[in-house]
């Protein structure tokens, strides 16, 4: 039998770019990847899960959807499927992935759009919980306000919350280069003056704090679900063995 060209730690690889929309996490760190398979000829299998029976539908057709697009675009992937398992929609949701339907096909009658919009509008939520984790350790350190205001993306120390920030803005096409400024209304890209600046980073204090409270929920009614969370996502001993023969 001839080797896979492709191992499924390439699989995991790509996943780790599918995020949850509202949680803006990996689904791979979130323990939403059950399990992640190649075949030697390069047929994909992976299977999810989420924390509950009734997630929002249209948030799991975005994870399945994403997730189908970032392996069948790993090099030597033939064909893919996602399946989301232990959900009402799952179905609805698997058959139109599977079939590149998209949402509103996917649900006939039920759906009125497309999510573009939901995906947008988490993504300023993003934007806002990434501006409260850059300026924290700036207020902290005892910056002035008018400093704050007039700073730029390029004046943040490197982070990997500067470079998230910079990411998440550049998928909303927000100004995303070193000159841009740091403080910005996510919905129109308009800077925010000194006298906006305590509203602006109260908002997205409590947007961070949010999102990390739901993320918290989530971890722990997956790891209920489920009993044991632990190695969703991971190779197993033997697929790590064929790994180092390959």
């Amino acid at each position: 039998m001839r080797a896979s060209v492709t191992a499924p730690s390439r699989l995991l690889q790509a996943l780790e770019a599918v995020r949850d929309p509202e949680l803006d996490e990996p689904i791979t760190s979130l323990g939403f990847v059950a399990s992640c398979t190649v075949s030697d000829d390069g047929d994909a299998h992976v299977k999810l899960r989420l924390p509950t029976y009734f997630c929002a539908p249209n948030f799991a057709y975005l994870m399945v959807a994403d997730a189908y697009d970032a392996v069948i675009a790993v090099p030597g992937v033939r064909s893919a499927e996602i399946v989301l398992e232990d959900h009402f929609a799952s179905d609805a949701i698997n058959g139109g992935v599977a079939a590149q339907a998209g949402f509103v096909a996917s649900f006939t009658g039920e759906a009125v759009s497309e999510l573009d919009g939901l995906r947008a509008d988490f993504l300023r939520k993003a934007v806002m919980a990434g501006t409260d984790q850059v300026c924290r350790p700036l207020t902290a350190a005892g910056t002035e306000p008018a400093a704050l205001a007039a700073m730029t993306l390029g004046d943040l120390p490197p982070s990997r919350a500067a470079d998230r920030l910079r990411q998440r803005r550049a998928d909303l096409g927000l100004p995303a280069g070193d000159d841009a400024p740091l403080l910005i209304d996510p919905a129109t890209g308009a800077p925010i003056g000194v006298d906006g600046l305590p509203l602006h980073l109260r908002k997205a204090k409590l947007t961070r704090t949010s999102i990390e409270a739901n993320g918290s929920i989530c971890r722990g009614m997956l790891a209920h679900r489920y009993d044991n969370t632990r190695g969703q996502g991971q190779l197993t001993p033997a697929q790590r063995d064929e790994e180092e023969r390959q």
